[in-house]
């Protein structure tokens, strides 16, 4: 049977897409060139939007429990901490926490959401072709089959395939050399409530606690010039750089779970969508991996792109509103290529410039709690609005487009409960019932009715919980749906 949606990639937002799409009513197949699902950790930190968005994808539960909660960020000047940084509640109201644990843990469940929708990933089924027509993509498969979907997303990574078969292009630069990165268990006395980090002038280290007793070694090593080196090579060049860059508190390499090298790029797509293909994650943007914002931003644009195409696909708006997608998302992912390539220069700077705008203005700068307070609201991705955007809108607080916080609500059935965990796929009125029916008639069966415990201006939220409209939704999903 031909699917609405074809998926390629069944990485994190890859399966994240497919659970959206599937909640909304959208049938899904799912292909990835991998054998198997990655047993390696990869990226390993998930903030709180991030967590926001696996709870209303439904597949938060049991991560939280599984994580480690390290919340500080020490740094060190030799045997000498030199800054400080603590990470709290930015005051945004939310009830899902920000999460060390491994991209292996986040996929697996994941795909057991997956499969509680009636979906599963389809390993070993690369996509080699794809053409396109006014009614649909056929992509062809590496074993020489086809497949027929209305529409296809790529969410198969950086070297993705999918943007090459659209003819997108991904322009950009190389922001560093290369950065060893080890998962490993250590003999060691560091404190594993936070990550520790230490400047040396052959480069960085940093040591993040893991579930399982394990850390996370990332070290900028440009030195380190072996061509094509096995895991154990980078092992032992780790083994022996870190003992020699955080003065012997960093303790001892005992043995190495995953070892991995790679150097930063900072891309973007041309843009999201080339008629019935569109991009998603990495396949749309790269960026370095401090801030944790990867994954973050990635499965954001799966949760957005995921209820536009059911409305579009569901013949409930026109094809206009796919446009909102790339307007809405692509600004955001400019600015965290912009952050996450400043702070990977701060933190290789190597000329006497950049050590000093580091070690003497950076450092005691980020000790004060009012820029530690910006660092948690910046990171958390809580503060994101589509005011500025296409369905966005001025006036008084909340405007179309901010995210609604995940508020306490009680349901048509005087069940109580919590705002995010009603949209899971679903609109949301905050209002009487004639604005309820309002919503409903244009919308379909995908709305859900709640009451605020605490008083709220009626409202319209849309299914990723950013605000559609205040009072009566008909003339904003007129112009929205069209």
């Amino acid at each position: 049977m031909e699917p609405d949606v074809l998926v390629a990639g069944a990485g994190p937002v890859g399966l994240a897409l497919a659970c959206a799409l599937l909640q909304h009513g959208v049938s899904v197949r799912v292909v990835d060139r991998a054998q198997a699902p990655a047993t390696t950790s990869r990226a390993n930190f998930v903030h709180a939007r991030g967590s926001e968005v696996l709870d209303r994808l439904d597949a938060l539960s049991g991560l939280p429990e599984e994580s480690v909660r390290a919340m500080t960020i020490t740094n060190y000047a030799g045997d000498r901490p030199m800054m400080r940084v603590r990470f709290g509640d930015p005051g945004l109201h939310t009830a899902a926490p920000p999460m060390v644990i491994s991209q292996a843990r986040v996929e697996a469940r994941l795909r057991d959401r997956l499969a509680e929708l009636g979906g599963r990933p389809e390993w070993g089924c690369a996509l080699v072709g794809a053409g396109q027509d006014a009614d649909g993509v056929t992509a062809a498969l590496g074993d020489g089959r086809t497949m027929r979907a209305r529409w296809l997303v790529g969410c198969d990574g950086t070297g993705s395939t999918v943007r090459k078969l659209a003819g997108i292009g991904f322009p950009g630069v190389k922001v560093s050399e290369r950065f060893l990165i080890v998962d490993a268990r250590l003999d060691t006395t560091l404190d594993r409530s936070g990550t520790s980090g230490w400047v040396h002038p052959e480069g960085m280290l940093g040591a993040m606690p893991m579930p399982g007793g394990q850390w996370r070694l990332l070290a900028y090593d440009p030195a380190f010039r072996q061509d094509k080196p096995t895991e154990e090579q980078i092992v032992e060049r780790m083994r022996h750089i870190l003992p020699e860059r955080t003065h012997g508190l960093g303790g001892r390499l005992l043995d190495a779970s995953w070892a991995s090298l790679f150097s930063v790029h900072r891309r973007l797509a041309d843009t999201y969508r080339q008629g019935r293909i569109l991009l998603a994650g990495d396949s749309a943007h790269a960026h370095a991996p401090f801030g944790g914002q990867g994954m973050l931003t990635g499965i954001g644009d799966a949760e957005n792109l995921a209820w536009k195409l059911a409305l579009v696909i569901g013949g409930l708006a026109g094809e206009r509103l796919l446009h909102t997608y790339e307007a809405e998302r692509r600004p955001l992912a400019t600015q965290v290529l912009r952050g996450s390539t400043a702070a990977t220069r701060m933190n290789i700077a190597a000329g006497p410039v950049g050590r000093f705008l580091r070690d003497r203005v950076m450092v005691p700068a980020f000790n004060l709690p009012v820029l530690q307070r910006w660092t948690t609201y910046t990171t958390s991705q809580l503060w994101v609005s589509y005011r500025r955007g296409p369905l966005g809108g001025r006036g008084s607080r909340p405007r179309s487009g901010d995210r609604i916080a995940d508020v306490a609500c009680v349901r048509a059935d005087g069940i109580r409960t919590r705002l995010h965990a009603e949209l899971r796929g679903r609109w949301a009125v905050l209002g009487d019932a004639s604005l309820f029916e309002a919503a409903r008639r244009r919308l379909g069966e995908h709305v859900v009715h709640l009451r605020p415990v605490d008083p709220l201006p009626a409202m319209l939220v849309r299914p990723d919980a950013h605000l559609a409209c205040t009072g009566d939704p008909t003339r904003w999903l007129d112009g929205a749906l069209a």
